[in-house]
Formats: structure tokens, C-alpha cells, sequence
């Protein structure tokens, strides 16, 4: 299972479409506020294969939305689990997130959003390569 933070409905859009390209019959869920993340990560983490964040959210409803160091500081808490990708373009924001990513011992990828097809290929090659590592460890004798 894919866990997400992100608001914009048209990269969601992408991102679903390289998921389901390179991880058939895995869901996805997807959260536009850091608060729903964070309350569903006692749920859904134990079988989350990949986590991907965004930092800034538009505000829901007139709500503060949080960000993503929200969810970062929530994860850097835990016992580490499956990779994250920080796929902001504040970089600021990113590397703080990236760096308390670390601090909790999470695995972790940054990736730009940088032109129009990051998605498909900067995003879509790093999940390639959590998801190629994650079956090998799966493998009988590894």
C-alpha cells in the first residue's frame, strides 16, 4: 500500500496512474491534511510498503491543513517502516523534513518536482527501485 500526502487532485492523478503501473493490485490512499495522516498511520503503517509526502497543503474547508514536517515528525517518533519520498518543491521545508526523517532512522528519497513529467519519471523511478528492493527482501533465503 502506497500512504500519501497530497492535495492537488491532478498530480494525485499521476501519481495513481504510475502506481498502478508499477505496483498492480497495491492500493493507495491518499490525505490532504497531515492530522488525517497522522491518525490513520497507527492503521494503515504496519502494511504500507512506500509513504510519499508533500509539505504545503491548501487549506480544507477553511481548516489549517498542516504540513508535511507534521506527518515527518509523527514518522521520525515511530519504529522505522517502509520508505518515504519527500516530494515537495518547498526545499526548505524538504530538507527538514528529510532530516528528521533521518534522525528516526527512516529510510528516505527526495525528489524534485522539476518539469512536467517528474512524476512519471523521477517519482516513478525511485518507487521502481523501493519496490524492487522490497520484493527481493520478500524472497525466500534473503
Amino acid at each position: 500500500m502506497l500512504l500519501m500526502l497530497e492535495d492537488c487532485a491532478e498530480r494525485v492523478e499521476r501519481f495513481a496512474a504510475v502506481w498502478n503501473v508499477l505496483a498492480p493490485g497495491q492500493s493507495m490512499r491518499v490525505y490532504r491534511t497531515a492530522a488525517e495522516m497522522v491518525r490513520d498511520l497507527d492503521i494503515h503503517l504496519p502494511t504500507a510498503t512506500l509513504i510519499s509526502l508533500d509539505h504545503d497543503l491548501e487549506s480544507v474547508d477553511g481548516l489549517d491543513p498542516g504540513d508535511g514536517m507534521d506527518v515527518a515528525r509523527h514518522l521520525a517518533a515511530l519504529s522505522p517502516g517502509c520508505p518515504v519520498i519527500v516530494h515537495t518543491s518547498n526545499a526548505d521545508r524538504g530538507t527538514l523534513m528529510m532530516g528528521e526523517l533521518e534522525l528516526g532512522g527512516w529510510k528516505r528519497h527526495r525528489v524534485y518536482p522539476v518539469g512536467d513529467d517528474w512524476i512519471e519519471l523521477d517519482w516513478g523511478r525511485i518507487v521502481k527501485r523501493v519496490l524492487r528492493r522490497s520484493n527481493a527482501s520478500q524472497k525466500p533465503g534473503l
